[in-house]
């Protein structure tokens, strides 16, 4: 997304990005930071929800963009995943940021920024750099209300 001019997103983008919402609903209610994401094909099939479970699963590594590229990539029987798109409700850290282009997503669509760790607008544009050897389209700002709300409450519930 060019900065200013909102893209027009699709009626599936918002359809999948509240799916994200509902994920990251669920890591609120186990007591992670509520983050949710979802990956589908092309054709519209989900291929994996997932949210935050780090505290959990004792794994600093357990974003819920890193769960859905494991459960796609098993499923698939390959690390890449051309023809897909990430819809997650916060803006991806350098960690999961990284991992979107090892799998050589086609399409991130994010909800709110991240402030602190954003890797693919705020912080850094490291999911489309020219100088990696694959670009994903990034797409932001879809609910982005929302996400920041669900994000709002739980750390006020934790003050």
């Amino acid at each position: 997304m060019a900065d200013g001019a909102p893209l027009p997103f699709y009626a599936a983008d918002e359809r999948f990005m509240r799916v994200a919402l509902e994920a990251a609903a669920r890591a609120a209610a186990e007591g992670e930071v509520p983050v949710g994401a979802v990956l589908v094909n092309n054709s519209g099939e989900v291929l994996a929800v997932g949210y935050n479970q780090p505290i959990g699963r004792c794994d600093p590594s357990a974003h819920a963009e890193m769960a859905v590229l494991r459960e796609a990539a098993a499923k698939a029987g390959n690390y890449r995943l051309p023809g897909t798109t990430i819809y997650v409700t916060l803006e991806p850290c350098v960690m999961c940021a990284g991992a979107l282009v090892i799998a050589r997503i086609e399409r991130l669509v994010f909800g709110a920024r991240d402030l602190r760790f954003g890797a693919v607008r705020t912080k850094f544009q490291l999911a489309d750099s020219p100088i990696l050897n694959h670009r994903v389209q990034v797409d932001a700002g879809l609910l982005a209300a929302e996400a920041a709300g669900l994000l709002a409450r739980f750390f006020e519930s934790r003050r």
